[in-house]
């Protein structure tokens, strides 16, 4: 018979860190929460035991910005592969995308989905509904099925759902302010970036740099512009994915400065990877929307996620089958690449060389990405009464990225192949189970269970001159 008094996990020499500091404690976990935190002279007995002596205990990260693939695209990716990468790469909880076939944009497709990462899951999970403007008398009902917010595509993914019209993305936004979740934006201005690279395929532009080209930073300016301009009217919170742009970073500084409810994210490719440097094979792996922009951006995008001013650090984990990747016109390769195994590593290297703080690394990872998004603090930190999702980081780890070596078997490539790195998770808890030790990830498909938001009260504005609101027979403009 076991013993009632023990824990089901004690983490046991490590030092915990969270975004406000560090301190050395062990972690004990039960029933799937952190129990204890504090002097290992008090800690209790265990059922298992993770020695952390020499490493540190963070909060597990959240990758907000994941593309799974499943269901409809699975020659990619599927829920069971893409969660384990997750697993290897520190990460407990992802939140998956909705351009997938059928996109996410019916309780049917909500279902569909829900029901293969319920399957296989080896992490936690949230789940984005789709706002486009086929599908607006959808969205409360989404909501009530618990998604974890929307996603709004202003350029074009994979998938090839087209940006909505912009009177249907103001309707939108007024919906979704009215239900208190937040709107992912892919803040790319769709009419410019199709208009410049139609222009270019006629000019015989099929080069490396014809991409970055069509996207040039007012594609994203005019994008970031026009969606604060839209939250800021309604009250809708926005979340701005895959910041590439320094030059966006005054325009976000000032919106917050307003009381604008947004928060944003980049990723490790717009901080560690240059325009320059990627022509060639490395330019059709590398390629991806918003692209990987010149070198000189990279300080500005840095330290702007170091002082808050870029909340998240998220992945846009994009896998493609290899020969989607390799075809002979840069304007046909898939766009994106694997990156939610390799984040922390990268990450943590920064760290290493000084550009962060490891309490910056975890608010940008973990914190902010669980306040985000209705998380926190069940989630983004190591203290009794949390989730146990759990990183254990070696600082000292060094390692060569290989694409050979990445979980996500059917998209075994990156742009960061041979790159060497200092740090690394060790093990993975979820949940209070281990799911990855030492780079072996568990085979536990279905342990991850899906993640809902608890957001604060809705905050909508402008509410007599709404969509809703002129529709009504009685409305008139000056009542």
């Amino acid at each position: 018979m076991a013993d009632a008094t023990l824990v089901d996990l004690l983490i046991t020499g490590g030092t915990v860190v969270n975004e406000t500091g560090g301190f050395q404690a062990d972690v004990a976990c039960h029933e799937g929460c952190i129990v204890f935190v504090g002097d290992p002279r008090f800690a209790p007995r265990a059922r298992e035991t993770l020695d952390a002596k020499g490493r540190f205990v963070i909060p597990g990260a959240i990758d907000v910005h994941t593309h799974i693939r499943e269901p409809g695209m699975t020659q990619k990716e599927d829920w069971s592969t893409g969660t384990r990468a997750a697993a290897a790469g520190g990460v407990t909880t992802i939140l998956d995308m909705p351009n997938t076939h059928p996109p996410t944009w019916s309780l049917p497709a909500l279902e569909e989905k829900r029901a293969a990462a319920a399957r296989q899951a080896h992490v936690n999970y949230g789940l984005y509904g789709l706002l486009d403007e086929r599908c607006l008398d959808q969205l409360a009902a989404l909501a009530g099925a618990g998604v974890i917010g929307f996603k709004l595509f202003l350029g074009n993914t994979t998938g090839n759902l087209p940006a909505p019209d912009d009177g249907a993305v103001l309707e939108g936004f007024e919906t979704i302010a009215a239900l208190g979740l937040r709107c992912s934006i892919h803040a790319e201005n769709s009419p410019m970036l199709f208009w410049r690279e139609k222009r270019m395929k006629a000019a015989g532009r099929d080069d490396a740099f014809a991409h970055l080209a069509a996207r040039t930073d007012v594609v994203a300016l005019e994008a970031l512009s026009r969606s604060i301009v839209l939250s800021e009217w309604t009250g809708c919170r926005i979340h701005i994915v895959h910041e590439s742009c320094a030059r966006s970073v005054p325009v976000i500084r000032d919106a917050k400065r307003r009381g604008v409810p947004m928060t944003v994210e980049t990723c490790p490719q717009y901080l560690l990877l240059a325009a320059e440097d990627l022509t060639g094979d490395a330019g059709r792996i590398a390629r991806l929307n918003p692209p990987i922009r010149e070198r000189w951006h990279q300080d500005g995008l840095i330290e702007a996620l170091a002082d808050g001013t870029i909340d998240a650090i998220a992945t846009d984990h994009a896998p493609h089958a290899l020969d989607e990747k390799n075809l002979p016109s840069f304007w046909d390769n898939a766009c994106g690449f694997p990156g939610v195994e390799t984040s922390m590593r990268l990450m943590l290297t920064l760290v290493d060389r000084g550009r962060l703080t490891l309490e910056q690394y975890v608010r940008a990872a973990s914190a902010a990405p669980a306040r985000a998004f209705g998380l926190y603090p069940r989630k983004g930190v190591v203290q009794p009464g949390a989730d146990a999702d759990l990183a254990i980081v070696d600082p000292r780890a060094e390692g060569v990225i290989t694409g050979s070596s990445l979980h996500s078997i059917r998209s075994r490539f990156t742009p960061f192949e041979g790159m060497r790195t200092v740090g690394a998770p060790v093990a993975t808890v979820v949940r209070g189970r281990v799911v990855m030790r030492d780079g072996r990830v568990a085979d536990c498909p279905g342990w991850g269970q899906q993640e809902r938001p608890q957001m604060a009260p809705p905050a909508p504005r402008n509410l007599a001159t709404t969509t809703a609101a002129i529709l009504r027979p009685e409305a008139r403009p000056f009542s």
